[in-house]
């Protein structure tokens, strides 16, 4: 019997331990062949708004449902490949006069983006759990509207909130380092490693660092276990930034391959999670204390996908969205998603 040719597909992608499987050929969806691109998350969905160029890619989850809303064409699998406590990425200056998270009301605040899934994020949770209004700060924006997602989707700031561009010279991590920003969202290794990691045409943190004392840069949360264990206990999960869209021309044509590569990615993760003792790196002393901490606070499964047992979760991104003025309406999770995968 000759085999039927597998369905091609271009893919977009980063990688995690989670996915990894996915793009080294160890897993392989039934009947599709993924013929991959490696995109970074911010790069590539960037990419991907602007030329629809793959058929099956990786996209911000609030850039999804603002691209929906306005009628793009493609559909999402509940497949979420990066989470993390996203507001504990912010970073103060010592001597902006915050000690705990509602000294930030009033400040000067810097961010990646203001669409972007990471700051949707980080304002819900900063306004809902530790009383930090999106109107009471003064928000600034690093991407210019050429390279953002929002220069993509006609980004406008919600009505009623305080809002600048970082000037094209500058970055968060330099006016966050010379005190011209209070508080940012910015990973600590862009304030001492430009360019650690590669080239990326959409965040000018990791080429541009700044200049001063880098002693005065805190985290608002330093204990990054105990906050992100209370968040974990208070709401049940935790965020995810991203999820993955196939183009609705494919979608249409062949509906089966939503199914197949969700699949897919749940072997790839249950692959991973098995193998994860015998690759834990040797250098960590205490790397099975801190596996075995994750599973006491988190489950064996702190990264779920599917619909049902991400419910919560999307229902608050939804939330939040709307809240914000980023989506006019409330999107319904029955829309977000391919109908095969609605009960899985």
């Amino acid at each position: 019997m000759v085999s039927k040719p597998k369905l091609r597909l271009s893919f977009m992608s980063s990688t995690s331990d989670r996915i990894a499987p996915l793009l080294d050929g160890r897993v392989q969806p039934e009947g599709i062949e993924l013929i991959h691109t490696f995109g970074g998350m911010s790069e590539g969905a960037w990419r991907h708004l602007n030329f629809h160029e793959f058929e099956f890619h990786e996209l911000s989850i609030s850039s999804y449902l603002i691209s929906r809303e306005q009628g793009a064409d493609w559909i999402a699998i509940p497949v979420f490949p990066h989470r993390s406590f996203m507001h504990m990425g912010l970073h103060y200056h010592t001597d902006s006069g915050i000690e705990k998270p509602s000294d930030v009301v009033g400040k000067r605040i810097g961010v990646g983006e203001y669409q972007q899934t990471a700051a949707l994020w980080m304002r819900g949770i900063m306004d809902h759990d530790h009383g930090v209004s999106q109107y009471k700060v003064h928000w600034y924006m690093e991407r210019t509207e050429e390279m953002s997602h929002g220069g993509a989707t006609g980004f406008e700031p919600p009505e009623g909130i305080s809002f600048q561009r970082v000037p094209p010279d500058k970055s968060l991590a330099s006016m966050l380092l010379a005190n011209e920003l209070d508080i940012a969202s910015v990973n600590p290794a862009a304030l001492n490693e430009p360019g650690g990691q590669g080239p990326n045409l959409v965040d000018r943190s990791w080429r541009i660092q700044g200049q001063g004392d880098l002693s005065k840069i805190k985290p608002m949360f330093p204990d990054r276990i105990a906050e992100g264990s209370r968040f974990f206990k208070e709401h049940g999960f935790i965020p995810a930034n991203h999820t993955y869209v196939i183009r609705g021309d494919v979608y249409r044509e062949y509906p089966w391959v939503a199914l197949n590569l969700y699949n897919a990615f749940v072997q790839a993760k249950d692959l991973s999670m098995r193998t994860l003792p015998a690759r834990m790196p040797t250098d960590l002393v205490f790397g099975n204390d801190y596996m075995r901490q994750t599973r006491a606070t988190f489950g064996n499964d702190p990264y779920p996908y599917g619909v049902k047992a991400n419910e919560a979760m999307l229902n608050t991104l939804i939330d939040y969205s709307h809240e914000q003025g980023l989506t006019k309406k409330r999107a319904n999770i029955e829309e977000m998603f391919a109908s095969i995968t609605l009960n899985l």
